[in-house]
C-alpha cells in the first residue's frame, strides 16, 4: 500500500542527505503513519484508518464523524 495519510493526504517529501563534507544526496522524508481502529457510534461499528500522528489530533479536535463524512464526500470508502 502507498505511504497516504488518508485523512491529511500526506505523501513522503523529497530532500537533501547533507554530510559533513556537506555532500548531497537525495533521500525521503516519509509520514509518521499509523494504523488505528476507531469505533464509530453513530454506525455502530469499527473501522480503520492508516493516518498520520497530525490527523489523530485533527480527529480529536472535529470529531471522527465530522472527518469520516469528509473523507466519504470526497469519495473515500470507508
Amino acid at each position: 500500500m502507498a505511504r497516504i495519510c488518508q485523512v491529511t493526504g500526506t505523501t513522503p517529501l523529497k530532500g537533501n542527505k547533507v554530510s559533513f563534507s556537506n555532500k548531497k544526496s537525495i533521500r525521503r522524508f516519509m509520514p509518521n503513519l499509523q494504523s488505528k481502529r476507531f469505533y464509530l457510534a453513530e454506525e455502530d461499528k469499527w473501522i480503520t484508518l492508516k493516518l498520520t500522528a497530525q490527523a489523530m489530533r485533527t480527529i480529536n479536535k472535529r470529531g471522527l464523524y465530522s472527518v469520516v463524512k469528509d473523507l466519504r464526500a470526497a469519495g473515500e470508502a470507508i
